[in-house]
């Protein structure tokens, strides 16, 4: 049974940080590539970040970019997203997903796993 358990998720201030993970169970972890979307109120899923399998390679969504850092951990089988300089427009439920070795990147399609989300609210 395939579980992606996310966790970190809070309130924080504008401009602090808060770092979130997600503990994968179920499938062979190394073989995945990790990411992140997120979805706010009245607004589309937009992708946030992805993190490829061996090599570690990763991707931000342009929103994202400098300010967030994907990373994964295969020996705890838990990919991390490290969130700075965040922003009210930030607040989202974030989700932890995976998809096949070789699948393309940041295409919701392409992630064939889904956590239930955290809810990361930046105040003002």
């Amino acid at each position: 049974q395939v579980q992606l358990v996310e966790a970190g998720g809070g309130l924080v201030q504008a401009g602090g940080s808060l770092r979130v993970s997600c503990a994968a169970s179920g499938f062979t972890f190394k073989l995945y590539g990790m990411g992140w979307f997120r979805q706010a109120p009245g607004k589309e899923r937009e992708f946030v970040a992805d993190v490829s399998t061996s090599v570690g390679a990763t991707y931000y969504g342009d929103s994202v970019k400098g300010r967030f850092t994907i990373s994964r951990d295969n020996a705890k089988s838990t990919v991390y997203l490290q969130m700075n300089s965040l922003k009210p427009e930030d607040t989202a439920v974030y989700y932890c997903v995976g998809r096949r070795s070789g699948s393309r990147r940041s295409e919701p399609a392409s992630y064939v796993y889904w956590g239930q989300g955290t809810q990361v609210t930046v105040s003002s």
